[in-house]
């Protein structure tokens, strides 16, 4: 008697929607068709945003995990302009390089997400690298050998917020876990800039709440984003109320050393990894 092959269940199947979201069959034709979904969104609009990417139960759990390190989440608050600069005083009091915003929220770091975490199980698996790879086209990317900052939960309590700016790294992935009860919404401005143009008219423009330029990415639990935050000025804007923004921010790039400056893991975390 010949045996029917095994079927191999992924090990994150628990974790990720995989009849939405075959990230672990990207070869069939239902995966490159997916791909090719994502590539063109992330092409379109500068965010590819997978609503339902991660099923509930496993929401439930990130959520509780952030709860019970609500009281060992390191908050930092820092005022900065939208490039992350120091500011330049030789300009208008609000010209993009001299104007400052203020960025404040708790960070729980990777080393305090239990190994048998949802989020972190699927993280540290190669599949959603290559993944994210695949959508960014990209040969090859790593994740973040940071043991603080590699997959973090940040978590924006009431009056808290991430002002304006632009990242430093070509693009962010996010997971979002809970929402806040008023404010904590994510905007950005599509293309905002590009290599021969920072487009300072633009970025003022925002920065005075033109609502012709402002995009509202619609955001639920479980929903990720691939997001390139280099080209396109973006926020969180103030918590209202009780209940905390909860997110993850997963770190990847193009080399396999990535870690944070001494100083950024410091204000990030309130401590250092070596």
């Amino acid at each position: 008697m010949t045996l029917a092959p095994t079927e191999t269940v992924a090990p994150y199947a628990d974790v990720v929607d995989l009849d939405r979201y075959p990230i672990h069959d990207l070869d069939s034709a239902e995966g490159q068709s997916f791909l090719a979904r994502c590539r063109a969104e992330l092409a379109a609009k500068g965010v590819c945003s997978l609503p339902g990417f991660i099923r509930p139960d496993a929401v439930a759990s990130m959520i509780a995990i952030a709860d019970q390190n609500a009281d060992t989440a390191h908050a930092s608050e820092t005022t900065h302009n939208v490039y992350f600069t120091v500011p330049d005083e030789t300009v208008a009091e609000d010209h993009p390089l001299r104007r400052t915003v203020r960025s404040a929220k708790h960070g729980i770091a990777y080393d305090q997400l239990p190994a048998d975490a949802p989020l972190r199980r699927l993280y540290e698996h190669d599949d959603l690298t290559a993944f994210i790879a695949a959508v960014l086209s990209k040969d090859v990317l790593y994740r973040s050998a940071d043991p603080l900052d590699a997959l973090q939960v940040t978590t924006f309590r009431t009056g808290e917020e991430l002002g304006w700016h632009f990242d430093n790294s070509e693009f962010s992935v996010t997971v979002m876990y809970q929402q806040s009860e008023e404010g904590g919404d994510f905007d950005y401005v599509p293309g905002t800039r590009d290599e021969t143009d920072e487009r300072y008219d633009v970025v003022q423009a925002a920065m005075e709440e033109d609502p012709s330029l402002l995009v509202r990415l619609e955001s639920s639990p479980g929903a990720m984003a691939i997001f390139r935050g280099h080209h396109a000025l973006h926020r969180v804007t103030k918590v209202v109320g009780p209940t905390p923004r909860i997110n993850s921010v997963l770190t990847y790039g193009e080399r396999p050393d990535m870690r944070l400056s001494d100083l950024t893991s410091m204000l990030f975390y309130g401590r250092t990894s070596s």
